[in-house]
């Protein structure tokens, strides 16, 4: 199938979330202290690169987060509401391009690229879920 005619490179989404405890390093294994955690922020970035997209494709597929390569510049305390954003810079075939972003009330604090991948929903689970018979 070929998504060049319902993706075009400059989709746009953005995902925000409130720090708490929930979503802290503390509570994601991720360091000892109270902040934003890094794997949270990795998170909504894909979240924003999924959701940019996710509406426009046929029904069955969907996509799946295939690399992210992050930099998280600032920490963000509890409290602070955190924004990720992504935007579609490439498609080559199913795999796709985006810049993803994070910022707080205070500015900048990731950035990087990430990667996915279109997939048919149900011959990508059957493959999946065969790994529970050769294990």
């Amino acid at each position: 199938m070929d998504f060049t005619d319902i993706l075009k490179p400059g989709l746009q989404a953005e995902i925000s979330v409130t720090v708490t405890e929930e979503n802290a390093a503390s509570a994601w294994g991720s360091g000892a202290l109270p902040v934003f955690a890094t794997p949270a922020m990795i998170a909504y970035m894909e979240g924003a690169a999924h959701s940019s997209i996710s509406y426009l494709l046929p029904e069955g597929w969907s996509s799946v987060g295939t690399e992210v390569n992050i930099k998280h510049l600032s920490a963000t305390p509890l409290g602070l509401r955190v924004t990720a954003k992504a935007e579609l810079l490439e498609i080559d075939g199913r795999a796709l391009s985006f810049k993803v972003e994070a910022f707080d009330e205070a500015g900048k604090i990731g950035e990087g690229s990430h990667r996915r991948f279109l997939i048919e929903s149900e011959k990508f689970m059957s493959k999946t879920e065969g790994k529970l018979k050769n294990k």
